[in-house]
């Protein structure tokens, strides 16, 4: 896959971009790329529901330990964390799937 022909789409967090695949508002469930420039992360947040990431490029460090490409994670119903991509020259990529959506800790 190149990752360079995927149609980014910026978000409000500095350095973290995303393109969804799929998605639906009623029930919170969302298949989507993230792409995390190296030092910059999601906000914290839980998961309402589980989620499934694969890690395509790069990698992420968050409350679970460090995380890296061709790596599967699996989140549990109502856990919570902030991932930040590994700095280096590369920017994280995750394919993620979002059962029913999560909601910020702020």
């Amino acid at each position: 896959m190149d990752l360079s022909l995927v149609p980014w789409r910026a978000t409000r967090y500095p350095g973290v971009d995303v393109h969804f695949y799929a998605s639906d508002r009623q029930r919170g469930r969302v298949l989507a790329l993230i792409r995390m420039a190296p030092g910059c992360g999601y906000p914290a947040h839980r998961h309402r529901g589980e989620e499934h990431v694969l890690v395509l490029q790069g990698g992420y460090r968050d409350e679970a330990g460090e995380h890296v490409a061709g790596q599967f994670v699996r989140y549990e119903d109502r856990s919570e964390h902030a991932p930040v991509a590994i700095a280096g020259d590369r920017a994280c990529v995750l394919l993620a799937l979002a059962h029913e959506g999560v909601a910020l800790l702020d």
